[in-house]
């Protein structure tokens, strides 16, 4: 989109209010889709979730890449902001749930690796269509998204499904057979396996042989009444900290403005002093690449510095940049034209350092945390939640950033940027705390004391429950 909007600005001939609407609705889409992905991926299973959202991805790419004006535009922005709702909440939910807790941060930061390997690509794109005829141009930069979706939909197919979620549905033989490969030992997996069944309220001796019955209805009784009731309407004090500590990260990961800078690092670039078109899609292929080239710093160092540390470094970095770029951007409108390419050069480097610091630590390091921090009964529909309120801070920023440049200039839009990151960074400092090297199934105890009793208390009345039921339907028979 960033690329596109340049030209189908000319092409259709909308104004800069229907682009910044079109540019930040696809997050507002996402909010739906993301809240549809927690009630799919706990009846589908995490997997068919996932090839579900790369189904969708391919329709919204053709439907973009094909729209003859706005109207079907925006039905297909529609149909990609459901995919990406999809895709953000599932990806890091299956990927912490398979992977051993060993490597679980590393791994889980992969999901936010390809996706800004997406973005550079797509900056990639937008450089190498823009030569085409303006009516082609902007359609050939959507339609190839429509590529990859297709080997990722059936490359998923191979993926084990989620043990969790197989346990959750009774299937407990296929559960430690996905542990057995995915685990650093045998040990490691069956402890794993009884950590999940305790979680889940299951009995620690059931296998497939048991009652079917006695099994769902123990996985019933460890959900509760309801999933969402004990979220939102009546949450324990554990809970009730994940929230805060899960939502509040979504929210600063957002309100700092990165996806402002994605969409619409050409016009900034153009504001910095780079006039050129061609110039300027060239210079935002640099944004992508820092994304995807910081990215792994996070990667290799979630399992040995902790969450917290690289949390605290990116978000004191992208409030120290984002006040430097502001500074510079207020700068070239005040001082003399001799100046306005060193200050235009600092602008650069500031929004560059900007988006290297987002990379190397709030950007997937967020999406981490916030797949550890809940319990299993409740990690769907949370996540769910989390994932919807970050696309809807990422659709009021870039659906808001032409208006606000325009009434505040832009360089008053990035000091607002600022003092957001700033506020986020004490945010982080004293509401959360650190998750590596804890279990999915323990890091509950990290939000109140509580946590640990009430599960043991309900999953020992469920599992008492249960061995009652399983001995008088042996009585019966």
């Amino acid at each position: 989109m960033s690329g596109a909007q340049l030209f189908m600005k000319e092409d259709l001939k909308i104004t800069d209010t229907q682009i910044e609407i079109l540019a930040g609705i696809i997050s507002i889409y996402s909010l739906l889709g993301s809240l549809m992905a927690g009630l799919t991926s706990d009846w589908l299973g995490r997997r068919y979730t996932m090839v579900l959202a790369a189904a969708i991805f391919f329709t919204g790419a053709l439907l973009m890449g094909l729209a003859p004006n706005y109207a079907f535009l925006m039905a297909g922005r529609f149909v990609a902001g459901i995919g990406v709702g999809y895709a953000l909440m599932i990806a890091p939910v299956y990927t912490a749930e398979v992977a051993p807790t060993s490597s679980r941060g590393f791994l889980t930061t992969f999901p936010e690796v390809f996706n800004n390997f997406g973005i550079l690509l797509g900056y990639v794109s937008n450089f190498a269509f823009a030569r085409l005829p303006v009516h082609l141009s902007w359609r050939a930069m959507f339609l190839v998204g429509a590529v990859p979706p297709v080997f990722l939909g059936f490359a998923v197919l191979a993926m084990p499904e989620s043990p969790r979620w197989l346990v959750m549905r009774g299937r407990i033989e296929d559960a430690r057979r996905v542990l057995l490969r995915t685990s650093d030992s045998p040990e490691e997996a069956e402890e794993r396996l009884l950590d999940i069944k305790k979680v889940v309220g299951i009995p620690a001796d059931a296998t497939d042989a048991d009652d079917v019955v006695a099994i769902v209805r123990a996985n019933e009784a460890a959900r509760g009444q309801g999933v969402w009731k004990e979220l939102l309407i009546n949450p324990s004090r554990p809970v009730r900290r994940m929230l805060v500590a899960g939502l509040g990260l979504m929210f600063i990961q957002q309100a700092t403005g990165v996806d402002c800078v994605v969409m619409y690092s050409p016009r900034v670039f153009e504001k910095a002093g780079m006039k050129n078109r061609t110039n300027s899609l060239g210079a935002s292929m640099a944004v992508g690449a820092c994304k995807t080239f910081f990215i792994p710093i996070a990667t290799l160092l979630l399992d040995r510095v902790g969450r917290r540390p690289l949390l605290l470094a990116s978000g004191g970095g992208m409030a120290i940049f984002l006040f430097t770029l502001a500074t510079s951007l207020l700068m070239l409108d005040r001082r003399p034209e001799s100046e306005a390419k060193a200050l235009g050069a600092v602008s650069i480097v500031a929004m560059l350092s900007f988006v290297a610091s987002f990379a190397s630590g709030l950007g997937p390091v967020a999406w981490v945390y916030c797949s550890e921090i809940y319990p299993l009964r409740l990690r769907a529909q949370a996540a769910a939640i989390g994932t919807g309120l970050n696309r809807l801070m990422g659709g009021a920023t870039t659906m808001s950033f032409l208006s606000l440049s325009e009434a505040i200039t832009i360089a008053g839009s990035f000091y607002l940027y600022a003092c957001v990151a700033a506020a986020g960074w004490v945010f982080m400092y004293f509401f959360l705390p650190e998750t590596m090297g804890q279990s999915l199934e323990d890091t509950g105890k990290l939000f109140g004391k509580d946590m640990d009793d009430d599960d043991t208390d309900h999953d020992g009345a469920v599992v008492h429950h249960e061995r009652k039921r399983s001995t008088e339907l042996i009585t019966q028979q």
